[in-house]
């Protein structure tokens, strides 16, 4: 059973920045994708940044450019480095994995597992 638990959360003044963490365990396979979602209060829960097995990433425009993701394989963690943070980022942020490179990253029904969220609140 594949495990993701996220860290990094808190909150931060608009500007400044924030590195998420999500420790991904219980899973085999050598192909994946890993992404972080967010879903803000009123709102549905919408793709943020996604990266496969392959090294394809893809971005939501809203973080082009402010937000990168990368994957640390060999500790198995998932990172979103996010910089000049607006308050708009406000959110619970959720990572998710499925154990396949998926044609759309950013949907979230094509994932399987998820963690449980972390918080991020940026204030203006």
């Amino acid at each position: 059973q594949v495990q993701l638990v996220e860290s990094g959360g808190g909150s931060v003044q608009a500007g400044g920045s924030l590195r998420l963490s999500c420790a991904a365990s219980g899973y085999t396979s050598s192909s994946y994708t890993m992404g972080w979602f967010r879903q803000a209060p009123g709102n549905e829960r919408e793709g943020v940044a996604a990266i496969d097995s392959d090294g394809s990433i893809t971005y939501a425009d809203s973080v082009k450019g402010r937000f990168t993701i990368s994957v640390d394989n060999a500790n198995r963690t998932l990172y979103l480095q996010m910089n000049n943070l607006k308050p708009e980022d406000t959110a619970i942020y959720y990572c998710a994995a499925d154990m396949a490179a998926l044609l759309l990253p950013l949907l979230e029904s094509q994932y399987d597992y998820w963690g449980q969220g972390t918080q991020v609140t940026v204030s203006s």
